[in-house]
């Protein structure tokens, strides 16, 4: 804790800032139906599930570069670079089962996967630090 806000902290916001869309709207798809008795206005209800499945292919791919940055900022190594394009590749291939699903069936996957995704990706930075492998 130093009592400002460091460049550091503004990547890992921007990773979960374009994480969260795709996330909640592959589960807005699978539980349309419950947002729209509902009365929630979540994207699928709104716009509708092509321009929902769009905005997360959008997101998904805005948000590898941003996966990137930690190692280019030097607060991530070698492992979590590997993890991150190989988690990113697997959140954008999601994105794109989903486009092609007119079940909603992989909206359900892509919603799990995302939970992993994060996960996944800020454990990798974690463990490279508590190991030592990023100075």
């Amino acid at each position: 804790v130093t009592g400002t806000l460091e460049w550091q902290a503004w990547i890992l916001f921007l990773i979960i800032f374009f994480w969260t869309p795709p996330h909640f709207w592959a589960l807005a798809l699978y539980r349309n139906d419950d947002y729209r008795r509902a009365n929630v206005p979540m994207l699928p209800v709104m716009k509708g599930a092509r321009r929902t499945k769009l905005e997360m292919i959008l997101y998904t791919l805005a948000l590898f570069p941003l996966s990137l940055l930690p190692f280019a900022a030097g607060i991530g190594g070698v492992t979590y670079l590997t993890g991150a394009i190989v988690l990113s590749a697997g959140f954008i291939l999601c994105a794109v089962r989903v486009w092609f699903d007119a079940t909603h069936k992989s909206a359900r996957q892509m919603f799990i996967y995302s939970l992993f995704y994060l996960s996944l990706l800020l454990g990798l930075l974690l463990i490279e630090r508590l190991t030592g492998l990023v100075l």
